[in-house]
């Protein structure tokens, strides 16, 4: 049995910076990975997912664009998209082989799982150390439908190995990873259905958003189905029938599952440590962190925190502060997050009915896309900015933005609220214009009664 100085599971982008830190800085550290080196952020989630949606959506604005008096033709070499994907997947993926071996890091590739207190064994090789911290991730939750087991079904973890564009794509499940993947089939040339369990598209946001998002699905010609509930799954001659609890049937030659996530924590066998799990399978941690045993440690989605790679990445250099004497917790940032779809949605804090459930005299102003100079201009009509301010102190709880590179713009609302400024400063201050910041002031200065924000010309 070996010893070392820090033991990490999981190469997700908390876990490699970690390592690689402390064994700059002269530590023994053994990084245990059971797949490819970068988690699901590189392999098959935001590099590749995003690298696909930048043809898609050029796809889609480009025949979006007749309504600019535009007229063309758009040809997709399905092929070439792919592999350009999965080019600079693999790069990506190299780069953080390269950046482990640069820090003298210890990589042993293979399925770790405790064997004793802050002991862990992977293939041939078991580690002891007094410290100890997974970052293991998730993976896709797959519903028990009958006929669905056995079938070359989609997820994202595979999604990204198509050679060819289905003709036909069917969607099960309507969170933020279906309507991006499924969003971009449809502008790639797919017929595509999605299917919605609920009444309507993202459900975990606001109805307003849902509607915005319904909407530019179909535009796209995307199909929803609201309210069913997959009951049966054939699949024969390359062909899936999906049995719906409506009654109908959908085919498609393909069919890309995507309900939700799971904890990889199952073959870790966490209780040979002393670690807990909650009812869901995800390690239980303390504010700083902390698992149930001492000296171990648990980062990222595999420990229920917000599953985003920036997520990872900030619970990593929360962690390292921890174990260097600073007084941080896993609660001392300011949250953001967006959808890639388009419009995009773009996420911080708190909407206006979460800050009143906590009992916060909260306000809230919506600017619709409609009123804004530059959305007019490029013929983005869809989608609106809102911010929610708590009328006691003017501080800004939250922001939803939904519109044409909100992901982009939301971090306007996030750097405010990280320093704790008002909505007067927003306000007061002044952007270009014609531009979608332009509309950030306008939006503030809803709060005094100013009339026509960001569209003085009209």
């Amino acid at each position: 049995m070996e010893t070392a100085d820090v033991i990490v599971i999981g190469s997700g982008q908390g876990g490699i910076p970690l390592a690689a830190d402390f064994a700059k800085e002269g530590r023994n550290v053994v990084l245990f990975e059971r797949d490819a080196l970068g988690g699901s952020c590189i392999n098959y989630g935001c590099t590749p997912s995003k690298a696909f949606l930048a043809a898609a959506h050029a796809a889609g604005r480009a025949r979006q664009a007749k309504k600019l008096g535009i007229h063309n033709t758009v040809e997709v070499d399905f092929p070439a998209v792919m592999e350009r994907v999965r080019g600079i997947r693999d790069r990506f993926n190299q780069g953080a082989r390269k950046r482990l071996d640069g820090a003298g890091v210890k990589v042993v590739c293979a399925e770790a799982s405790f064997i004793g207190e802050r002991t862990v064994k992977g293939g041939d090789v078991t580690v002891q150390s007094p410290l100890v911290v997974i970052n293991t991730g998730t993976s896709s939750l797959i519903p028990d439908i009958p006929g669905l087991a056995g079938t070359p079904y989609l997820t994202n973890r595979n999604f990204f190995d198509l050679k060819a564009l289905p003709p036909r794509l069917l969607v099960i499940g309507a969170g933020y990873i279906g309507l991006e993947l499924g969003q971009g089939l449809a502008r790639l040339g797919s017929q595509t259905h999605l299917i919605v369990r609920g009444n309507r598209v993202l459900g975990q946001e606001e109805p307003e958003v849902s509607e915005v998002l319904a909407e530019a699905l179909k535009q796209d010609g995307i199909q929803l189905h609201f309210d069913v509930n997959v009951e049966q799954v054939a699949h024969e001659n390359d062909l899936f029938t999906l049995s719906l609890s409506n009654g109908e049937q959908l085919q498609g030659e393909a069919l890309l599952v995507v309900i939700g996530r799971k904890p990889n924590t199952g073959a870790l066998k966490v209780a040979a440590s002393g670690i807990e799990l909650d009812a869901q399978g995800f390690v239980k941690i303390n504010d700083q962190f902390h698992t149930t045993c001492s000296g171990v440690y648990a980062i990222g989605d595999a420990a229920k925190q917000p599953a985003f790679t920036h997520v990872s990445w900030e619970d990593y250099r929360r962690l390292k502060a921890i174990l260097c004497g600073e007084k941080r917790t896993r609660h001392d940032r300011v949250l953001g997050y967006a959808v890639y779809t388009e419009p995009q949605v773009g996420r911080v804090g708190m909407t206006i009915e979460q800050a009143q459930e906590k009992g916060m005299n909260a306000r809230a102003v919506t600017l619709p896309m409609s009123q804004i100079a530059r959305a007019i201009e490029w013929g983005h009509d869809l989608g609106f900015y809102r911010m929610v301010i708590d009328s006691d102190t003017d501080k800004i709880l939250g922001a939803t933005l939904v519109g044409y590179e909100t992901a982009e713009l939301v971090h306007v609302f996030l750097s405010l609220m990280e320093a704790g400024a008002t909505w007067q400063l927003l306000e007061q201050s002044v952007h270009i214009h014609p531009t979608y910041g332009e509309a950030l002031p306008s939006l503030a200065r809803l709060l005094i009664g100013d009339d026509m924000p960001g569209c003085p010309n009209m």
